[in-house]
């Protein structure tokens, strides 16, 4: 009776290690995700805010807004150029594309007077000195929001 194979036993272990390791990959993986959406974000604001600075430096005033809030990316808010923010198509754009959230969230952007602005946001993992949750970038700083 000198027969070769695997038991049963045997293959359960191995079919139980490889479920626990593919678990754990999948687990990594969507970290991994939210960590690359929070760090498109922030690269998004930034490029945003060089986009107003050129905007404020032709303009000596940031675009305002009438109503609330902009959602950035859509709508009447896909470029910005030295008249503002405008839909597809700006002539002389100061950025050509204003980028989207790289996931289902949105950017938003308000200045009631055009001294200032306020650009919300949403992390999903957060950073090193970031939260997750809402973020407000101004032309000086990116903080967590209230």
């Amino acid at each position: 009776m000198n027969k070769k194979g695997f038991t049963l036993i045997e293959l359960l272990v191995v079919i139980a290690i490889i479920a626990l390791l593919s678990t754990l990959a999948v687990v990594a993986l969507g970290s991994a995700r939210k960590k690359a959406h929070d760090a498109k974000r922030l690269s998004d604001m930034t490029q945003i805010r060089f986009a107003l600075e050129s905007y404020f430096t032709k303009r000596n005033v940031y675009p305002t807004v009438t109503g609330g809030g902009l959602v950035l990316g859509s709508g009447n808010a896909t470029c910005l150029n030295a008249n503002g923010f405008a839909a597809a198509g700006c002539s002389d754009p100061l950025m050509a594309v204003i980028p989207r959230d790289p996931s289902s969230g949105t950017y938003v952007y308000s200045s009631a007077d055009g001294k200032t602005y306020k650009i919300m946001a949403v992390l999903e993992a957060g950073t090193d000195t970031l939260r997750p949750g809402s973020i407000i970038v101004d032309p000086f700083t990116i903080k967590n929001g209230q």
